[in-house]
């Protein structure tokens, strides 16, 4: 049972990190687009931030069916879809056609809410913070891409770069099929009436997702053209920084998974809200007059900060709501994804408004410290919620 449990949490990880890559496609071009096409700022953000509206929108129905019929057949289907999304968007050249691109991206990130419930069937409770941290490796999927669309659209084409993210999707889709199975567990009729009904409870975990995760996704899908804009680096040079950002956070997620397994989540709460809340106001304080040594510095202990944040996140969704974990994961999802749509198009109006990004780091500051102040406040657990049937 127990190797079972790892084979399949293996599997799920790497589907999840390559449904991630192409989420993450565009993010490393955008500031190649802005040169070619002669885009504003705001319209790079929205180009970034239309995959991640859609993706955090589909995680909603998503964790709902997860429940309903197991994380198998769907977690395939998604990489199946990605696998073509991704060569699409090596055809796209208008900035009509990079939108659509990505809108049809934006689905491959809504498969966050398909491998949490997969996952924590697999694991009893005293385990699965550790085990949804490791799925949480998953994000690294958007450093791959930073690292090689950039590389391999330089040294071949756009159309190169597409067609074989895309083909080896479609490979690992076929493995995943071969390979990945089902927990044998009751599937319980979950409906979102049950979830919403729990209330703060819910709500809480939703905004503090919405810091921790949709936190990293913003700099990480924002952070090479923060930096080209700084430092004039090149697209390789500042895809490469920022995926050191994406590998930093990645990493630190099952280390908040395990810390929560063994000192509570709202320990480590504590420590990923306060250290996001400095590591913002050095970026604010920074910003009129950046230098590489103090950014890098702060950009990567926020980095870790955010990573273990999601990681204690998601050792309390299973926890409080083990008979509806993907109706949990797709509101909680939604509520993280969001989070990286949002400061994007925040940032891009403030540069184009001010000449500065201060106001965008002033904001993450202090929703920051609005989440310290919440987690001190909260409830003692309190019976989970029981989907119908269950």
């Amino acid at each position: 049972m127990a190797r079972d449990a790892n084979r399949n949490l293996i599997l799920a990880t790497i589907a999840f990190a390559l449904c991630f890559s192409a989420w993450g496609m565009l993010a490393p071009l955008g500031p190649k687009f802005e040169d070619e096409l002669g885009l504003s700022n705001t319209e790079t953000s929205v180009m970034i931030a239309v995959p991640v509206i859609l993706g955090s929108l589909l995680r909603i129905p998503l964790g709902l069916i997860t429940d309903r019929f197991g994380g198998r057949i769907l977690f395939g289907a998604m990489l199946a879809y990605s696998a073509g999304a991704a060569v699409l968007v090596g055809f796209a050249s208008s900035y009509a056609a990079l939108l659509g691109a990505g809108f049809l991206l934006g689905a491959a990130g809504a498969s966050f809410a398909v491998g949490v419930p997969f996952v924590a069937e697999w694991f009893p409770k005293e385990r699965q913070g550790y085990a949804l941290g490791i799925y949480g490796i998953g994000n690294i999927g958007t450093a791959v891409a930073a690292f090689s669309i950039p590389a391999i659209r330089d040294a071949t084409s756009q159309a190169v770069a597409g067609i074989v993210f895309g083909a080896v999707i479609a490979v690992y889709a076929l493995i995943w099929f071969s390979l990945a199975r089902e927990a044998d567990v009751e599937r319980p009729r979950t409906n979102y009436g049950e979830v919403l009904r729990a209330g703060w409870r819910l709500w809480r975990l939703a905004l503090f997702y919405f810091v921790t995760f949709g936190g990293f996704v913003a700099m990480a899908i924002f952070l090479p053209k923060l930096l080209k804009d700084w430092f004039d680096y090149s697209l390789t040079d500042a895809g490469l920084r920022a995926g050191g950002f994406t590998v930093v956070a990645t990493l630190a997620r099952p280390l908040g998974g395990w810390l929560s397994d063994r000192i509570g989540p709202s320990r480590v709460l504590l420590i990923s809200f306060g250290g996001v809340a400095l590591d913002a106001a050095g970026l604010a304080w920074r910003a009129a007059d950046p230098s590489i040594l103090p950014v890098t510095a702060f950009c990567l202990t926020m980095a870790g900060f955010l990573g273990l944040g999601s990681g204690a996140v998601f050792k309390m969704v299973p926890a409080e709501f083990p008979q509806a974990t993907g109706a949990a994961t797709g509101i909680v999802g939604a509520a993280g994804g969001l989070g990286g749509f949002f400061p994007p198009l925040v940032m891009g109006v403030v540069k184009d408004a001010t000449g500065e990004f201060v106001l965008g780091f002033v904001f993450l500051a202090a929703f920051a410290c609005m989440c310290v102040a919440l987690v001190f406040r909260l409830p003692k657990p309190r019976v989970p919620v029981v989907a119908d049937g269950g």
